[in-house]
């Protein structure tokens, strides 16, 4: 008896990493986690405009494959985003999302959609911070939850740290003067250096991360899926196409320097 039911769940454990993409394209709709930032992200403006994120485009490729559509499914905070994924509101976390240690123990992640790593931003007249030694003596913008925290955590006293500010704040708190010093991830930096031209990017924090979709761990098959998907499109001019768009003339330059220092 022991060994038919052994038997028994294996047979329905291999089951398994079918059954997930298998229902969701049944069900003919993605459910996409994201966290509300700006209609203007440049990875999945809420609500989309002209020109729809580059996750967004990214992933209505996706669906288009599949002959299914996508459906946003909002969520605020960024340590908000797994736990929604977990309890079965939405198949696929998006959106600027980074691969980190913590949010691996929780989720399994895609093959790599965009380069990242956290960077030192400042903003003239306030001198360069050069070093990371010359960063514990600035105040530091952060945004509780999200990777950027952990980063900043990781190098500078929690008492100069403010992580107060909601999620797409830090260039105005910059240029506001509310702190000195913030720390993003270079996706963002360069795209509000685009915005704002008195903003200076300095050192690295860190070593280069990925931005990828988080899924369940047991949904093998949309993993194996996406990743599929997302390996074929880095091979192909519209992954360059796109970065350009979104980030301008500069950004693979920025994203290889990134990736190499």
């Amino acid at each position: 008896m022991k060994t038919l039911l052994v038997t028994c769940a294996m047979a329905v454990a291999t089951s398994l990493p079918a059954a997930d993409l298998t229902e969701v394209t049944g069900r003919g709709v993605l459910r996409v986690i994201v966290m509300p930032l700006s209609p203007k992200d440049e990875f999945f403006p809420i609500p989309a405009g002209a020109r729809p994120g580059f996750d967004r485009e990214v992933l209505e490729g996706f669906a288009r494959l599949h002959r299914i559509k996508l459906e946003v499914v909002p969520v605020d905070g960024w340590d908000n985003l797994i736990p929604a994924l977990l309890e079965g509101k939405g198949d696929v976390v998006a959106g600027r999302f980074t691969i980190t240690d913590s949010r691996l123990k929780q989720a399994a992640f895609t093959s790599e959609v965009f380069p990242s790593r956290n960077v030192v931003m400042t903003r003239r007249p306030h001198p360069a911070v050069a070093t990371l030694e010359a960063l514990k003596q600035e105040k530091v913008g952060t945004i509780r939850g999200s990777s950027m925290a952990e980063a900043v955590k990781a190098v500078v006293p929690a008492s100069s740290v403010d992580d107060s500010f909601p999620p797409g704040s830090l260039p105005g708190a910059l240029a506001a003067g509310k702190v000195s010093a913030v720390v993003l991830g270079i996706e963002s930096a360069i795209a509000a250096q685009r915005l704002d031209p008195q903003i200076e990017l300095g050192p690295f924090i860190g070593p280069p991360r990925s931005l990828a979709y988080a899924v369940r761990k047991q949904d093998t098959a949309l993993r194996q899926a996406l990743d599929e998907y997302i390996d074929n499109l880095r091979k192909t001019p519209t992954w360059s196409r796109l970065v350009v768009e979104y980030f301008g003339d500069a950004a693979p330059e920025i994203l290889k320097k990134a990736r190499s220092n």
